[in-house]
């Protein structure tokens, strides 16, 4: 069983106790954080893919730690101009564990709706519109003879 994710504006393909590392979140180390939007979830060979999440679908995991990711240089360069920067980065990351991807909150809204009753649809009155008939009427052209 696996379900795509998008976590702190990733996407992300995760399974049960799969730790992963996400961009960092606002949550305490050792808490629970749930992410509600699945876009996918396959469970037995049988995919339910979202338009564009699946309802009711939800990722539990748990934080591990907060940590700095790896060092990237950033070196820019000019030939023959003398132009040279160089820059470091380090991304903020959170790593998270995956526990629980439930979807037990699909099969109860599908039976919720197989339930439901079809309303009954309103009668509406259709209006006859009567055009009326417009015709163009054209000016006679005036000649003006010019007296020689």
């Amino acid at each position: 069983m696996y379900a795509i994710v998008e976590i702190a504006g990733q996407q992300f393909k995760v399974e049960k106790d799969q730790q992963i590392f996400v961009h960092r979140l606002d949550s305490k180390e050792g808490k629970k954080v749930t992410f509600d939007n699945v876009l996918l979830i396959e469970t037995g060979g049988k995919v339910k893919v979202g338009a564009p999440n699946v309802s009711g679908a939800k990722v539990t995991a748990k934080v591990l730690e907060h940590l700095k990711g790896d060092k990237v240089i950033v070196f820019k360069k000019k030939r023959r101009k003398g132009y040279r920067v160089k820059n470091g980065h380090r991304q903020y990351l959170t790593k998270i564990e995956i526990q629980k991807i439930d979807e037990k909150a699909i099969v109860k809204k599908a039976a919720e709706k197989k339930e439901a009753k079809p309303k009954a649809k309103k009668a509406t009155a259709k209006k006859t519109i009567s055009k009326k008939i417009t015709t163009k009427r054209t000016a006679a052209k005036k000649t003006i003879k010019k007296a020689e």
